[in-house]
């Protein structure tokens, strides 16, 4: 196989579309697309050309003589998707992105939120003559989660950033950075000054567990958790309690991975990547030896996707435990228990740090004074419904874990968002493709719920840019009162693309003095005065 797929990449769908020899699938349009874990080289008929690798912003594809040890394991992956699903198409696929002819006269968008939903609906609509896009965040700084969500030692991931800088320097694109809509402006104000508003706002809060004792000090939401070592403005300067030789982390996650890993990470490797500083001085002082990772259900229901376990297994100096196998599963069931169980197999060494992945387990409810003392647990079985869904029932049987920093990981919600409607159950603003009601539009999680990868938005923002620009070209949009962008952007303090880019380097060149990719600046004063270092950076 001359190419692989080396971890769970951004399915954004550019190497798909770079391949010359339709290779790599699933593909836009084919089942399995938005939300498959990651993409898959064919090694039938890769023809080693490299164009993907080019083109993939996060360098998640490799010839397979450049594979490490710790990504071998993808070579196999990558052969035995298609055993499992043969293409029997292999027509080279040629995609055109298909470019609009819109009625005369410009178009104006409002984007709020500078995430990767938002920047890819940006790019979306940038592909069309006589657009305008201005994308509205409430943080002086863009990239939403792909800047203060992926872990730290996940810098390749955050190599996406290079897509985004490419997006934001196209003509007719503008940032109005630091920038609350239903504080500084109102929906009707973009609306005022714009054909049509996109929200891209994601999800911002966590899932609560509902049990008692959640508000105890050490009980932390881990949404907040990865925003304190990400330096998030809002978060950079909290306080979390690591002296404690046990962490429990309710959930298993991709982020209940993460915040495991950095809980247990030598802090000298952490401390060449753009961890927070205040977070990397606490994790240098931390005593916690061990994190307990708790799932209701068993290790086939396990949330974590493939690459992110097989990133798990191949940490050296960390012992990783598997607890809690369900009767009767057969452990050659899926690629993941098969890993789960050669995990399970491990000899522990003595003295290192270790991750215990414990399914099988419920929590209910945490014990202690002010501050988290233990964690009362019960077990589960699992039961299978007449549609097949699988769900963890408690047995009766109950015990303690001792520990002093419980972190619940249980999925993300989003907040309603003024002047939309709102649906309380599935915490997602309703909509019809992306269409509230014409010039009012939807993408990201807000939209969706918080599923898929960074990728995912790509497509999810075509769907909805499809819609808005459908409406434009019926003639239902209404023509701005003022000239987009003349109101806010002159009468707050807000930081355009040239203050964000001035931000970027001097972020970097603190980096490049330590060794790292970027020292953050995580206050706001900082970012601002930053920003000033351009004699361009208002507007």
């Amino acid at each position: 196989m001359p190419y692989v797929v080396t971890r769970s990449c951004c399915a954004d769908a550019s190497c798909v579309l770079a391949c010359p020899v339709n290779c790599i699938h699933p593909a836009p349009g084919e089942p399995g697309f938005a939300t498959a874990e990651m993409l898959y080289v064919d090694p039938l008929t890769c023809v080693d050309c490299g164009a993907c690798t080019t083109a993939c912003p996060v360098d998640a594809l490799k010839p397979h003589t450049a594979l490490g040890g710790a990504e071998l394991p993808f070579l196999e992956l990558n052969a035995t998707y298609y055993k499992d699903n043969p293409h029997a198409d292999r027509t080279p696929m040629y995609v055109v992105p298909r470019r609009r002819a819109l009625p005369a006269g410009e178009l104006s968008v409002a984007v709020v939120g500078a995430g990767p939903a938002g920047l890819f609906a940006a790019d979306e609509l940038l592909r069309h003559p006589g657009v305008r896009v201005t994308v509205y965040d409430r943080l002086p700084t863009p990239y939403g989660l792909a800047r203060v969500g992926v872990a730290p030692d996940h810098q390749d991931t955050k190599q996406v950033t290079q897509l985004f800088r490419t997006i934001e320097s196209q003509p007719g694109f503008s940032y109005r950075l630091g920038v609350e809509v239903g504080t500084h402006l109102t929906h009707a104000d973009l609306l005022r000054e714009h054909h049509a508003v996109l929200y891209a706002v994601g999800a911002a809060t966590d899932k609560r567990l509902g049990i008692e004792g959640e508000d105890l000090r050490g009980s932390v939401s881990a949404t907040d958790f990865v925003a304190w070592y990400n330096g998030h403005p809002d978060h950079a300067h909290d306080d979390h309690v690591l002296d404690t030789e046990r962490a429990v982390v309710i959930g298993n996650g991709n982020v209940a991975l993460d915040v495991a890993r950095i809980l247990t990470a030598d802090p000298e490797a952490l401390a060449r990547t753009d961890i927070s500083d205040r977070a990397l001085a606490a994790l240098r002082d931390s005593r916690i030896r061990e994190v307990v990772l708790l799932g209701r259900r068993g290790p086939a229901q396990a949330a974590f996707t493939l690459p992110e376990l097989l990133a798990l297994a191949a940490i050296e100096d960390v012992d990783v435990r598997v607890e809690g196998w369900p009767d009767g599963l057969d452990p050659a069931a899926t690629e993941k228990t098969r890993l789960l169980a050669r995990l399970a197999a491990r000899t522990p060494v003595e003295g290192r740090r270790r991750i215990v992945l414990r399914f099988l387990t419920s929590p209910v409810r945490l014990t202690g004074d002010t501050s988290v003392r233990g964690l009362e647990i019960t077990a589960t079985a699992l039961h299978t419904d007449e549609d097949g869904t699988v769900r963890a029932r408690p047995t009766g049987e109950t015990g303690t874990l001792d520990t002093g920093l419980v972190l619940r990981s249980v999925g993300y919600r989003a907040r309603p968002v003024p002047g939309l409607p709102f649906d309380e159950d599935s915490a997602t603003v309703p909509h019809e493709g992306g269409r509230v009601a014409p010039g009012v539009y939807v993408a990201g999680w807000i939209k969706r719920g918080p599923t898929g990868f960074i990728g995912t938005n790509k497509t999810c923002a075509h769907e909805t840019v499809e819609s808005l620009l459908n409406d434009f070209a019926a003639g239902r949009l209404t023509r701005p009162i003022r000239d987009g962008g003349s109101g806010v952007g002159t009468t707050t303090d807000t930081l355009g693309v040239d203050a964000w880019h001035a931000i970027d380097r001097a972020e970097r060149a603190a980096g490049a003095a330590q060794g790292r990719p970027r020292v953050k600046f995580t206050d706001t004063e900082s970012l601002y005065r930053a920003a000033q270092a351009t004699p361009a950076a208002r507007g």
